[in-house]
């Protein structure tokens, strides 16, 4: 995410700021558990600024960087957060003045290499680095195989074609990703939303492949998927869930 930075979220960021979950709270205390101080976070790649505005019960300052402008136009404002326009590699920060740097669901399009360069310039001595991501979600319930069946198969053929490649390092948890950091043992940790159906329905239209498919082909898939899943979904809101694929290393200098 620098100067080759491409916007895969512009067209769906109204989707992204309102049907994204929410991270657990339970992370963030447990994040904040582990340091020292906690003066200042910067969450990178905020998008519409989930994981700050979570981040700001827990520190004095938040900035929240994003090389998209149309995610932060759609970011809901926050007394300590601080939102501005920036890439991954270039934050603006001081050196030695962060805390608790962040990256949820967005390490797979950075440039590694100069993000972690910018982290250790940033960084104080002992501070974390933490990064997340989280995949292909489940349906709970002993009714939900075959309702899952039609969402897997949305999501690995419908729109499965029109998936950045950098998606397949959401799909492995990261695990082929690089982390140059003295990594920490971590709790498991775990989204789960109670959604009723047009929930579900504007949560699949934050996709990325979702939108590129839209552009492509010149409909909506997500129509067809929810007039099958209706008869099936009913009216009561269903218990949605996501494992976290979770990484947290601290800065050694």
């Amino acid at each position: 995410m620098s100067a080759g930075f491409v916007d895969h979220f512009a067209g769906v960021a109204t989707h992204y700021a309102s049907h994204r979950p929410s991270y657990p709270d339970e992370l963030f205390a447990w994040l904040a558990s582990q340091l020292a101080e906690r003066h200042l976070a910067w969450d990178c790649a905020t998008g519409s600024g989930q994981a700050a505005l979570a981040l700001a019960g827990h520190f004095d300052e938040v900035l929240a960087t994003d090389a998209s402008s149309s995610q932060l136009a759609a970011a809901t404002p926050c007394p300590n957060v601080d939102y501005r326009v920036a890439p991954a590699d270039a934050s603006g920060l001081a050196a030695q003045s962060v805390d608790l740097v962040t990256v949820a669901q967005a390490l797979h399009w950075f440039e590694l290499g100069p993000f972690y360069a910018e982290v250790h310039r940033v960084l104080k001595p002992g501070g974390l680095l933490a990064v997340w991501t989280y995949g292909v979600f489940r349906l709970d319930g002993g009714d939900a195989a075959q309702q899952q069946e039609l969402l897997d198969r949305f999501y690995w053929q419908t729109v499965g074609p029109y998936w950045p490649a950098e998606r397949r390092h959401v799909e492995n948890g990261y695990a082929d990703l690089p982390f140059p950091f003295d990594e920490l043992a971590v709790p498991a940790f775990a989204m789960a939303v109670d959604w009723t159906l047009d929930d579900l329905a504007g949560y699949l239209r934050s996709w990325s492949a979702t939108s590129r498919y839209r552009e492509l082909v010149g409909v909506d898939p997500v129509a067809e998927l929810t007039e099958l899943l209706a008869p099936l979904w009913g009216a009561a809101p269903r218990r949605v869930s996501w494992p976290l694929s979770l990484k947290v290393g601290r800065l050694v200098r």
